[in-house]
């Protein structure tokens, strides 16, 4: 039996699930592993191609489209690696990063969960954690983001130092996120309410309430390449994220969710006037 399970989540990622699959054969973990790819009901022959390119790849056909949440709880279900490694198409792993994944949560077994620093095609590092999503964090996140995106100075300097120090954490990215099976199974895995966006939050947020603890790495590095899987379908890719965040509030901030909403409907933001992921 494998001890660790690396499960992808496609949906039309033909163009960049190559890059993804190479990394992991070209330059294979240590540890004993396997792959399994669940994909989305892809239209453009990206199970074909894993298929046919990287035959010791398990592919799941989820039918549909589950969303990330539910394709990434089908692929966890039917595999049993003690350690589970959720891992976005359009990720590049460096050799060595998920041997020191696996061995970071080795070294802390009051961790549950372990996320790296993930780095850009453009060399330009990403947020990829912070604090549990309220408004002012999630505005705080926002400015962080599209800041450092903009080339903004003081921004990107500060979200440099951020990502040089490694610590605990409230949540990591999902793009790339080790999680031990036992806390995995122990909060009943992710929450399917969510389609996609603030499911890794929320993931993470349970496994916390349990006293386990999240941690980020900056001495391991994976490079991601962010935003290629939205590009195809921003309408669909925004939709998600409104109604996956007013999920997120609905759980965890109840009292928040009507002022939300109104503040998404005066902006032309409401998920029920957008268009929605495809089925």
């Amino acid at each position: 039996m494998p001890r660790l399970t690396i499960v992808v989540v496609t949906y039309n990622s033909v163009r960049h699930i190559g890059a993804c699959l190479t990394s992991l054969t070209a330059n294979p973990p240590v540890v004993e592993y396997d792959t399994i790819v669940v994909d989305n009901a892809s239209r453009d022959g990206t199970s074909d191609l894993v298929r046919r390119e990287w035959p010791g790849v398990r592919v799941i056909e989820a039918g549909r489209n589950l969303g990330f949440a539910a394709a990434n709880n089908l692929g966890i279900r039917q595999t049993s690696g003690e350690f589970v490694l959720l891992l976005n198409p359009d990720t590049v792993i460096p050799a060595g990063s998920v041997d020191a994944l696996v061995a970071c949560l080795d070294g802390r077994h009051d961790a549950a969960i372990v996320g790296p620093r993930l780095v850009g095609e453009d060399n330009r590092v990403e947020v990829s954690f912070g604090p549990m999503i309220a408004p002012f964090a999630e505005l705080r996140q926002k400015i962080l983001v599209k800041g450092h995106d903009l080339g903004i100075g003081v921004i990107s300097a500060y979200v440099n130092r951020l990502t040089q120090r490694s610590r605990e954490v409230d949540w990591v990215s999902g793009a790339c996120l080790l999680v031990r099976r036992a806390d995995a199974e122990a909060v009943g895995l992710f929450d399917e309410r969510f389609f996609m966006y603030t499911e890794d939050v929320d993931f993470c947020a349970a496994v916390r309430a349990r006293g386990r603890k999240v941690l980020f790495d900056a001495g391991i590095e994976v490079r991601h390449l962010r935003g290629r899987s939205r590009t195809s379908a921003p309408e669909a890719s925004a939709a998600a994220y409104r109604r996956s965040q007013i999920a997120f509030y609905g759980k965890h901030h109840p009292g928040l969710v009507l002022p939300l909403r109104l503040y998404l409907k005066l902006r032309g933001l409401l998920p029920d006037t957008l268009v929605g992921p495809g089925p």
